[in-house]
């Protein structure tokens, strides 16, 4: 009988037979009760014999001897009252899993049925199956994109808060991606399909969204096992009041109140409020017992290209022979890499235009795949590529090309050189930059309390390294294959639970094996995807963060609900017992417990206020200890300015610089960690704000940059005619850091005096 149904069938009964016994008419309101309980009485049986033949004892068992118990000793009205309570939980549960659902609910019923296909300048309208990749697809205002595809117009709009939560529409260009599920919000435009249906963004997120309102979560099966353990208690103490006082109403008074409603809907109702409050944020949480899970994460494994870079290169640094400079240089190669599609090619070409540079048409481009290009711009014969590929040309690097800057900087990236009328003529410096959002999502992470942040990358280490030293990373995993991810995965998961973050099909085997894989579905693969336990539809990392703030807050409100509505259903059981309740006031006692409980479980649903669920660390050095040391910081910053004016041609300052920089790490990178670790995350919990502190660590990052490039060059100092490339970048890279520290503490003085207390002081 359905649940809205049922309960109907129960308040006409009651107000029935409520009239009857007004008119003076009680023996026919005690049959009108008892009939409307019974039928009640035999919906509850219907479940209960299910249960069994599926080989489970349910807790309706205790529902259903109250209500016969009730009817048995002419509690006819109370028998009435019980039924109301079940029928009511029920109608209150699926009030209640509605309302938690409500977002994938949303996420489902806007899934496109119809598309309209221009064939041969006519539109035909098609059901949304019959769309192949190269169909041209027309979407008018107010129309669901059908399927994943390009934007053939010159513009469009598209409100994303079902796919990515974000509520303000986006502007797209002509070539631009475009994700099924997204609604026109501007005027009609043009697309044509890369995928089917079927294959598009927003079918694979339903089929994700009904795995998770199917999946069963574990916490329910704990409220289950429970359940059983809280039937035999009622059993017992129902036996025993009426043994030990010989009245059977008792037993009927605690069979009343020990309706376990609280245990049975509070648990899963929590969940599903917690998977639909992710989903607003553009997060799909593959059913409860991902979420359980998530919230026990205590390690997070990353990925690197792709997850915590844009996966992208773009240029970080040119260095060029005087003789060309380095705007002539830039514009030489990327007049040259208009030829190629090479992502290399791409960021110099955007590099090029940023600058304002003018690019003119080259006259003749070779490219080699996987190796670079040869041709000519301007009457001059060009080589661009990777060292391997110039070298091939007869073109190598050598002291007085320019080659200094790249030679450091390269090492934390990959480097294209340019080589014009068969001399080295520059060095590109190219780097896959963070992502903006990950440095204050790794520091969200912290803020949760995540104890152990790991990158594992393919990567070479290098490049891995500038990454794990900029994020604060605590390992760095390069040069990984898929089976050595997996490996990493599963030595950290066999130390805390564990998730991992990626967006690769390469990651996909890595995500299968964490406890809880995290696919950047947004730009992702749908093999991440599949694999992951958890999917970002959102292209944003600190979605991760908020997701396992979601997951802990929506476990901690269920068991909080069950301990709320089991402990009062407790506390009734034993004033039932005692004689302090009798039946009819213990089944209104019961109907508040009930509501009350489920009402609590649903508050997963909201936002939790002043950013609740992310809590701060409480650990906090004293802020004046901190203060102390910038005096004697101060003073290094001076000898690394006076060291840097020392430098001249001769390498006579070589061994002071070396001395110097085995300083700086001894004092200044300690330093920094200390307050990393102690300082920072007690005065952000004391400045409040999102991210207070993020500024200063983004700081103590590009210090240590510098402190690591003076390591090279030093390095390169003492090889033989070293000096002379080595000496210009290490002064201009010494005065850079006199300038930073300096800069960086009073920055940080400034930031903190407001936590010094009244006998503290600046320095």
């Amino acid at each position: 009988m359905p649940r809205f149904l049922l309960l109907g069938w129960i308040v006409a009964g009651l107000l029935a037979g409520g009239a009857l016994w007004l008119a003076g008419m009680a023996d026919a309101a005690t049959w009108v009760w008892s009939a409307a309980a019974l039928l009640v009485a035999l919906h509850v049986a219907v479940e209960v014999a299910r249960s069994l033949w599926s080989g489970k004892l349910g807790v309706d068992v205790i529902a259903l001897a109250a209500i016969l118990g009730a009817v048995a000793l002419q509690e006819a009205l109370t028998a009435a009252i019980i039924g109301l309570m079940v029928a009511g939980g029920e109608a209150l549960e699926a009030w209640a899993e509605g309302r938690a659902t409500r977002a994938l609910s949303d996420l489902m019923a806007r899934a496109p049925r119809r598309a309209s296909r221009i064939i041969d300048g006519a539109i035909e309208d098609i059901e949304v199956a019959r769309i192949a990749p190269g169909d041209v697809l027309l979407v008018r205002p107010a129309e669901t994109v059908p399927a994943d595809g390009v934007l053939e117009d010159a513009a469009a709009t598209l409100e994303e808060a079902v796919l990515t939560g974000e509520p303000l529409p986006a502007g797209y260009a002509a070539g631009a991606a475009l994700r099924s599920g997204a609604v026109n919000a501007g005027a009609t435009f043009r697309m044509r399909a890369t995928a089917d249906a079927e294959a598009s963004t927003y079918a694979a997120i339903v089929r994700l969204t009904r795995a998770a309102a199917e999946t069963r979560p574990p916490l329910v099966r704990l409220a289950d096992r429970w359940a059983l353990g809280f039937l035999l208690a009622t059993a017992l103490l129902a036996g025993g009041a009426w043994a030990l006082t010989g009245a059977p109403t008792r037993a009927l008074a605690v069979l009343v109140v020990a309706t376990p409603c609280p245990l049975i809907l509070a648990a899963p109702i929590a969940l599903v409020a917690g998977i639909g409050r992710a989903a607003r944020i553009g997060v799909v949480v593959k059913g409860g017992g991902a979420l359980e899970r998530l919230a026990r994460i205590s390690t997070v494994m990353f990925d690197k290209t792709g997850t915590l870079t844009p996966g992208r290169p773009r240029l970080a640094a040119i260095d060029a022979n005087p003789a060309v400079g380095r705007d002539r240089a830039l514009t030489l190669a990327a007049t040259l890499a208009q030829g190629s599609t090479h992502p290399v090619s791409a960021a110099l070409v955007s590099a090029a235009h940023q600058r304002g540079l003018a690019l003119g048409v080259p006259e003749v481009v070779e490219e080699v795949p996987g190796g670079g290009l040869v041709g000519r711009v301007d009457g001059a014969d060009l080589v661009l590529g990777a060292e391997g590929f110039v070298a091939a040309h007869g073109l190598s690097p050598s002291p007085g090309q320019g080659a200094a800057a790249a030679e450091v900087v390269g090492a934390a990236g990959s480097v294209a050189w340019l080589g014009v009328a068969g001399r080295i003529a520059a060095a590109f410096v190219m780097a896959d930059g963070l992502r903006p959002e990950a440095p204050l999502a790794v520091r969200a992470l912290r803020t949760l309390g995540i104890g152990r942040i790991v990158m594992v990358t393919g990567d070479r280490p290098a490049a891995a390294a500038s990454i794990g030293r900029a994020l604060r990373l605590d390992t760095v995993l390069a040069d990984c294959s898929p089976q050595a991810k997996i490996d990493a995965v599963r030595a950290e998961a066999a130390r805390a639970p564990t998730a991992m973050v990626g967006d690769g099909v390469n990651d996909a085997p890595a995500l299968a094996a964490a406890d809880v894989g995290i696919a950047m579905g947004a730009h992702g693969t749908a093999a991440a995807a599949e694999a992951g336990d958890v999917v970002l539809l959102v292209d944003r990392l600190d979605r991760v963060a908020e997701a396992i703030a979601i997951a802990r807050r929506s476990r901690r409100i269920a068991l909080q609900a069950i301990a709320l509505g089991m402990g009062l259903s407790g506390v009734a059981m034993a004033a039932a017992a005692a004689g302090f309740l009798v039946p009819l006031a213990g089944a209104l006692v019961q109907e508040a417990i009930d509501v009350a409980a489920i009402l609590f479980a649903l508050t997963a649903l909201r936002a939790p206020r002043g950013g609740a669920g992310i809590r701060t660390m409480r650990t906090e050095a004293g802020l004046a200890e901190r203060q102390a040391e910038h005096a004697g910081l101060r003073r290094l910053a001076e000898e690394v300015r006076a060291a840097a004016e020392e430098i001249g041609d001769s390498p006579a300052a070589l061994p002071a610089l070396v001395g110097l920089e085995a300083r700086l790490r001894a004092e200044v990178l300690p330093h920094q960690r200390a307050e990393e670790a102690d300082l920072y995350p007690g005065a952000a919990r004391r400045l409040g704000g999102q991210d207070p502190m993020g500024p200063l660590i983004r700081m103590h990052t590009e210090i240590e940059a510098q402190i690591a490039r003076i390591a090279a060059l030093t390095a390169m100092a003492g090889e033989p005619d070293g000096w002379p490339r080595a000496a210009p970048a290490l002064r201009r890279t010494l005065f850079a850091l006199e300038a930073l520290l300096t800069l960086h503490l009073s920055a940080e003085e400034e930031a903190l005096a407001g936590l010094a207390g009244p006998s503290s002081t600046t320095v």
